[in-house]
């Protein structure tokens, strides 16, 4: 595995790679990293497929656009047609979790022709739904409900770059609420290596907390930029893997996905694992995706 600075849509990706054969692209989620992954690459590498792992838009080491417009999913979906255009590759298997599963399955919706196959982690895939998102949540979980607590900017910025170890290791929503409990203490979860762990607060701690946000304060403009994928599906071979203890699923359970996602090989839950799959469950996530990926011509 090496790190290495890609140019991709007009910004700059800090990717690790490894392995040589089919490419296969990872993208994390939030508040992580690249490191997130760090058991796949080594088995998808291990398996013979050349491996990108980017720290994505607003992370780590990767550019952080200060414009909240910037992060749009077309913008990010472009940042993985961009990172496939550099590096000379015409096709590629797309892994995402959490956001990276969102960024994900709109490349695949978007861009066919550019997707060998899709597998989407904690966040399924879903149709562009009636009216925006943000109205469906509110009426649905409520005005405390913690993706709207972070659209406005500011509030939720400040109060999750107090403590970034507490944030990293929560095992519940990042609400109003919770940040007003600032005497939690921060408990290493027994799946996160000390090293990993100093890494993603430190890297944290650094860039703080608005390139991630603002995926969440575009969710509503994503609804507009989309309206002429209305009625698409998505159509590469595909597979969607959750945690039994997943909090997504409360309110993205993936009922139905499959009447949207045309060819889904398998829906997986994987008993008593939480939200950080790929990280909770290394081996079965790593053996999930190698059994998909060599399904596919």
């Amino acid at each position: 595995m090496h790190e290495t600075r890609i140019s991709s849509n007009g910004i700059e990706l800090n990717v690790l790679v490894a392995g040589e054969g089919p490419a296969v692209v990872l993208c994390h989620g939030f508040p992580e990293l690249a490191i997130s992954w760090r058991h796949q690459i080594a088995a998808l590498a291990s398996a013979g497929y050349r491996v990108y792992a980017p720290d994505m838009r607003g992370f780590g080491r990767s550019s952080r656009p200060a414009e909240t417009d910037a992060y749009d999913i077309f913008s990010l979906g472009g940042d993985i047609t961009g990172l496939l255009d550099a590096v000379g590759v015409e096709t590629a298997f797309l892994v995402g979790h959490d956001w990276g599963a969102t960024v994900a399955w709109h490349v695949a919706l978007a861009n066919p022709e550019r997707v060998r196959g899709v597998a989407g982690l904690s966040v399924p895939a879903a149709p562009r739904p009636p009216v925006p998102p943000m109205q469906i949540f509110r009426k649905r979980l409520g005005d405390d409900f913690y993706q709207l607590w972070f659209l406005r900017p500011g509030p939720a910025d400040d109060a999750l770059a107090r403590n970034v170890s507490r944030v990293v290791t929560a095992s519940e929503d990042w609400s109003e609420e919770w940040a007003a409990r600032t005497d939690d203490p921060a408990i290493r979860p027994p799946w996160l290596g000390e090293q990993e762990l100093e890494r993603w607060v430190s890297e944290l701690t650094r860039t703080g907390f608005t390139g991630g946000l603002n995926y969440y304060r575009n969710i509503d403009r994503n609804w507009e930029l989309t309206a002429h994928l209305e009625g698409a599906t998505v159509d590469v071979p595909a597979l969607f893997i959750t945690g039994s203890e997943d909090i997504v699923r409360r309110f993205m359970p993936g009922n139905g996905m499959a009447s949207y996602v045309t060819d889904l090989r398998d829906f997986v839950v994987i008993e008593g694992a939480g939200h950080w799959v790929q990280q909770e469950r290394p081996e079965e996530v790593s053996r999930l995706l190698l059994s998909f990926l060599s399904s596919i011509d």
